[in-house]
């Protein structure tokens, strides 16, 4: 609950607003001048990404980021799942414990520590399973509190239908549960996918490794990650919009 702004607020918001994109605007333009005084906005230097070659291989490494965030998200979502529907105390711990401790270090642990003790996986896995550890915790709670906004009616009325718990939780409750939490999920991945440019650390040849091993080469280094960084933006808005539409379907289907 939340009271609406007043002609104050909208007022102050608007101010902040503008005075926010004169900065940033400010900020560009010195980034743009500092660039082109060092004559990095030279037409010779943004002309091999205009060639087909260049992109073959970025496009390369952008498949290989979608496919280990594909391959995360499904264990992720379905251990997430499973952490929501389970109510034992490790359940719980594990949420937790996976909330604050960071993904670079179940990383580290995945890379050194257990192939020292003969599980050595190889670089895909290395980087998928331990961002599947760390997200199943966060979209753990997104399914819980999906469950929890569903009306207790509906539970109650599988039950009285002569349903058990487990059946009236997976035939009543949870698919409106996914139905409500599909923008929430959505935004989550945008999340993951970001997360996997961490596969640097284990070698794996994703967008961002496969951009560093580009500007060594073509010693383009600015360029280069520029280009990334936009194509970074352009899946990661495709999300976002996909998210938002989500949002507004439901909305509307609930009205």
């Amino acid at each position: 609950m939340f009271d609406p702004p007043g002609p104050r607020a909208r007022r102050r918001t608007r101010v902040v607003t503008a005075v926010s994109l004169v900065v940033v605007g400010a900020l560009v333009a010195l980034a743009v001048r500092q660039f082109a005084d060092n004559g990095q906005l030279n037409p010779d230097r943004w002309r091999p990404y205009l060639t087909w070659p260049m992109w073959r291989y970025l496009l390369i490494g952008l498949r290989a980021t979608v496919l280990a965030a594909v391959a995360t998200g499904v264990l992720a979502m379905a251990g997430g799942l499973l952490l929501a529907v389970t109510r034992s105390r490790i359940a719980r711990a594990y949420v937790e414990v996976m909330r604050t401790v960071p993904v670079l270090l179940i990383i580290y642990v995945m890379l050194f520590v257990l192939p020292s003790y003969g599980l050595d996986l190889p670089l895909f896995w290395k980087l998928v399973v331990p961002l599947a550890l760390s997200h199943a915790a966060l979209y753990a709670g997104i399914f819980r509190a999906g469950v929890a906004a569903v009306d207790r009616g509906q539970r109650e009325a599988g039950l009285s239908l002569g349903m058990t718990e487990r059946q009236a939780l997976r035939a009543v409750v949870l698919p409106q549960a996914v139905r409500n939490m599909a923008p929430s999920l959505v935004s989550q991945t945008v999340g993951l996918l970001k997360d996997t440019a961490l596969g640097y650390v284990v070698s794996y040849t994703e967008l961002l490794h496969s951009g560093r091993v580009l500007a060594n080469y073509n010693h383009l280094l600015i360029q280069t990650y520029i280009v990334i960084a936009v194509v970074y933006l352009a899946v990661n808005l495709a999300l976002s919009q996909l998210s938002r539409y989500l949002e507004v379907s439901l909305a509307r289907t609930a009205r």
